[in-house]
């Protein structure tokens, strides 16, 4: 098992989170399998920026994004060098430590 940690986030985890992963899940499901509702819009096929998170320890770990996930990227708030799609991003066998953005696209729309 490979755990990911969770930052605190205000609105889907305000404590923080430590998960036990099965390399081969997405960091998506992890967190939905965990109770932990990050935004998934596009119900995971890599058509929207949602579920963006920032991985902060073990993204080499992480599967190669591909072309049509680095284009949706582009769009993503608060994009940073180690940001992936939760969605396409693949848990291996190293620890991962994750942030999700305080904002997603659609929280920009709605908050401004």
């Amino acid at each position: 098992m490979t755990q990911i940690v969770v930052l605190p986030h205000s609105e889907y985890c305000p404590e923080g989170a430590v998960v036990e992963v099965t390399p081969g899940t997405s960091i998506c499901e992890a967190l939905l399998e965990n109770n932990i509702p990050i935004e998934h819009a596009c119900d995971m096929v890599c058509a929207c920026t949602t579920c963006h998170v920032i991985v902060k320890e073990g993204y080499q770990s992480l599967n190669v994004p591909d072309e049509n996930e680095e284009d949706l990227l582009d769009r993503a708030w608060g994009l940073n060098p180690q940001s992936r799609l939760s969605c396409q991003a693949i848990v291996a066998r190293q620890d991962l430590v994750i942030e999700i953005p305080k904002y997603s696209i659609n929280h920009a729309k709605e908050n401004h």
